[in-house]
């Protein structure tokens, strides 16, 4: 009995014996916790990862989308680094400075209506045959001047074509290596001022040929009634011609 009481002190000595630090490995404490797997709670998070990357990805497009829409916006609202204005005006300017040269009778309808009152209009009886020949006479310069006119008019026209050829072919340039509808717009609009331009030169053209057609007709008409009035007074007695016997000698022979 003496020694089992010895043996079960001893026992009892040694678990007293053992370091505070390594009880909780020996003892478990109550409030400890095990990990549990869960599937359904991890097929949960994984589909919301991967519904949020999903997002992220389609803010990505959108941030890309916008940045091209911008980059495109910037290309069409580019302006066209051409102008061909200022040599379409000096074409303009030289056809218009040729008409404004026209001899005479020039465009204006206070000038023609004078010319035609004073000139050319009715033959005057009482004009005298000095009268009427240098009325003939400014008649048939006026017609000589608005046919010179024509021809210079013509003349610049067709010295407009190089420069009008030209502007078309860098116009077409410009607008086929166009990198936005601004540039694309404004070509087309310069292409537009330039048949604007040859408008005006055939304008001037068609006017100048008209104004010399009208001026040949108009002396055509007036030599027609200062012929009349000629032979009126030819044909008057008394002032005009006087019939009589012809004398072919003066000895009478």
């Amino acid at each position: 009995m003496i020694i089992r009481r010895s043996r079960a002190a001893l026992l009892a000595a040694s678990i007293l014996s053992v370091p505070v630090a390594m009880l909780p490995v020996m003892v478990q404490p109550a409030s400890a916790q095990w990990v549990v797997y869960d599937p359904t709670n991890y097929v949960q998070n994984v589909l919301s990862a991967a519904r949020a990357l999903e997002q992220i990805n389609n803010q990505i497009t959108s941030l890309q989308n916008e940045a091209t829409m911008l980059i495109n916006q910037a290309r069409n609202l580019a302006s066209l680094p051409y102008s061909s204005l200022q040599r379409l005006q000096q074409s303009v300017q030289r056809t218009q400075q040729l008409l404004g040269e026209a001899q005479r009778i020039a465009y204006d309808v206070q000038q023609i209506d004078q010319a035609f009152t004073s000139t050319y209009g009715n033959a005057s009886m009482s004009a005298s045959d000095q009268q009427l020949v240098a009325q003939a006479r400014e008649r048939w310069q006026n017609t000589v001047g608005g046919l010179q006119d024509a021809l210079r008019v013509q003349a610049g026209v067709v010295g407009n074509i190089d420069t009008s050829r030209a502007e078309m072919s860098a116009l077409i340039g410009q607008s086929q290596g166009a990198t936005g509808a601004l540039q694309a717009s404004q070509a087309g609009n310069q292409l537009l001022a330039l048949q604007a331009q040859q408008l005006a030169d055939l304008t001037a053209v068609v006017a100048a040929n008209g104004r010399a057609q009208a001026l040949t007709e108009a002396e055509r008409a007036a030599a027609a009634e200062q012929g009349r009035e000629q032979r009126r007074r030819f044909l008057t007695p008394g002032s005009g011609y006087q019939p009589g016997n012809a004398r072919m000698f003066p000895n009478g022979n």
